[in-house]
């Protein structure tokens, strides 16, 4: 995997390139104390996994990671535990606490290469098995309208019927391709070309209203745009 490092401090970046230089599958490009020049660098070449620092200084790693038009996975390294939720809500790998030793560091790079190995595989097919009690049903992308994550369950809504699986929303979001299907709320992923309105706080798909939260608008004009 092909990752960069973002971090203000640079003692935490050379922890970091450390660590990531006794990990085999980790290719770390790049390590960055300026943001903005990780932005630059982003838009030329494309990554898969960001070490992201969230309080730096003119703009926080949650910002940054919002701005991005194609977001790669992340991982976020910070000495501050408040930003924990908000981590959660972004679908991040994972959340390093500083200092992290090796085998942490390890841990999160692990999860990361589990979901990029699962993201590549639903990128290279139409479909994927939505487990519902003791079967799994095919269910090709294009079917898919959005899904909704309710307690311990994901419901799979399609235009004519809807799937009932039990799974957490973050499993059952990695095994949608990230270019077809964007993350509109903290209950709500939605089919980007099955979207037939817009507005300010909801979509609407097959005259369903999907609400929009304001964390999440970022990544729906974002998805827009590249379509």
């Amino acid at each position: 995997m092909k990752a960069i490092a973002i971090d203000d401090e640079p003692i935490a970046l050379e922890i970091v390139k450390a660590h990531a230089a006794k990990v085999p599958f980790l290719d770390l490009k790049a390590a960055f104390t300026d943001a903005f020049k990780a932005l630059e660098y982003l838009q030329a070449e494309p990554v898969d996994l960001i070490f992201l620092d969230i309080k730096m200084p003119d703009i926080s790693g949650i910002e940054f990671f919002n701005s991005l038009s194609k977001k790669p996975l992340l991982i976020f390294t910070t000495a501050y535990t408040e930003h924990a939720v908000t981590g959660y809500e972004m679908d991040a790998v994972d959340y390093l606490l500083k200092p992290f030793s090796l085998s942490r560091f390890l841990k999160g790079c692990n999860k990361a290469l589990e979901l990029y190995n699962t993201r590549n595989a639903a990128a290279a097919t139409d479909h994927l098995y939505v487990k519902t009690g003791y079967e799994q049903i095919k269910v090709f992308y294009d079917e898919i309208l959005y899904l909704e994550a309710t307690g311990n369950y994901v419901t799979f809504a399609l235009k004519d019927k809807s799937i009932l699986s039990r799974s957490t929303f973050v499993e059952a979001t990695n095994l949608l391709p990230a270019d077809r299907f964007v993350r509109v709320h903290r209950s709500y992923v939605v089919s980007v070309p099955r979207i037939d309105k817009v507005e300010r706080h909801q979509v609407t798909l097959h005259n369903r209203r999907i609400p929009v939260s304001e964390a999440f608008r970022q990544n729906l004009a974002a998805a827009l745009h590249n379509k």
